[in-house]
């Protein structure tokens, strides 16, 4: 199958460049469309505290690290009160981390650390052995360890110098897995997986490419983003030797007609099976302007220094009404994204006039395609 992209970008000047991606491919892999139900990241989160930092930890108005220090430094049989400590190499913080699945004990995720209370900078701390919990409330990774920290931050007599955001920081490999999280693909007998997006013609064509390449009547479609696999769980090498050839098998999705805007940047990226019906399209530019002038009036006095007589400032405006030619441009039925560009570009078309011309496209009927705005 071959597979071409319009990928157009708008340049200063209302100049559009065109650019062709051809992809020659037979197909995707079923892993490559989707995951099975159950492939899941789980996300875990804690409370903890950083220490070692010079002086640019929280301050004695963050009460939340006094009373953090204080029942930290009981577990070590020192007992102080959250009003004895006071120290700024010390900030409270909050450690996020994402958990795959199938992990087992032992493992190491990545963790990142931000600031939660006035800590200025977290350059150079450590943070101390913290657990990460989720959702249900379970420990599942214990994170410890020195933090990267992309940035800076030096104050000095009323003087700062500040690079990114120096109160993140992340510890790679930081956490430890302590118990894995219950995954199950299988349920009564089947196995489903499940698309990233969501199309009625590729979860069918998935379903008929698994019965074919394996025999039988093993797969069907529950619906857009669904399809059912039936699997024999009695072997568990058998079900990991069954899913892993069924995501091997090669697909070839059913891709929706799309075009996508980028207002910010000016780039249109549309799909090689976009056509558009017979069209015309008028561009025109009406500009009209608005100048005020502000004089001073100042009138002699006839009469020596008179109090009725004084300055006074009269704006005087002017409105002016300038329209260029309407050039107008016409395509055939069948034409592509490529060819309205082409036109676009013959007439000077601005990036603006290139999104409101697409949307007009749309709201008429001839652009046989999704139209995307970010």
């Amino acid at each position: 199958m071959n597979k071409r992209i319009w990928c157009l970008r708008v340049l200063q000047g209302g100049a559009l460049l065109a650019l062709t991606v051809a992809l020659a491919q037979a197909g995707e892999r079923i892993k490559d469309l989707g995951r099975f139900n159950g492939w899941r990241d789980n996300q875990l989160i804690g409370y903890g505290l950083v220490t070692g930092l010079a002086g640019s930890g929280d301050s004695a108005r963050s009460q939340m690290t006094q009373q953090s220090m204080a029942n930290l430094l009981k577990q070590f049989e020192v007992n102080l009160g959250p009003d004895q400590v006071n120290s700024r190499n010390a900030a409270a913080v909050m450690i996020t981390a994402n958990m795959p699945p199938l992990l087992e004990p032992g493992a190491r995720v990545d963790v990142t650390v931000t600031s939660i209370g006035d800590a200025r900078s977290l350059l150079g701390g450590s943070l101390l052995q913290t657990p990460l919990k989720g959702g249900d409330g379970q420990v599942y990774v214990l994170a410890q360890g020195a933090l990267s920290v992309g940035g800076y931050r030096y104050d000095s007599n009323g003087n700062r110098v500040q690079k990114n955001h120096p109160t993140v920081g992340l510890i790679p490999a930081g956490g430890i897995v302590e118990q894995a999280v219950a995954t199950s693909f299988i349920r009564n007998g089947m196995a489903e997986f499940l698309l990233s997006a969501p199309d009625f013609t590729t979860a069918e064509r998935i379903a008929r490419a698994i019965n074919q390449k394996l025999g039988g009547n093993l797969a069907s479609p529950l619906g857009a983003g669904k399809v059912g696999i039936r699997v024999d769980a009695a072997s568990a090498a058998g079900t990991t030797s069954l899913l892993s050839r069924i995501e091997a098998i090669e697909v070839t999705p059913d891709d929706r007609a799309r075009v996508v805007v980028n207002e910010r940047t000016g780039t249109v990226v549309a799909g090689g099976n976009v056509m558009l019906s017979a069209v015309t399209v008028v561009h025109g530019d009406l500009k009209i302007s608005v100048e005020t002038d502000y004089l001073v009036s100042q009138p002699p006095s006839l009469f020596g220094s008179a109090r009725d007589v004084r300055t006074t400032v009269v704006p005087q405006t002017r409105v002016a009404v300038q329209e260029k030619p309407l050039p107008g441009i016409s395509l055939k039925g069948n034409s592509t994204i490529a060819d309205l560009v082409a036109a676009l570009n013959r007439i000077q078309a601005s990036p603006r006039d290139v999104i409101a011309v697409l949307q007009a496209v749309r709201t008429a009927g001839a652009l046989r395609a999704e139209l995307v705005i970010q």
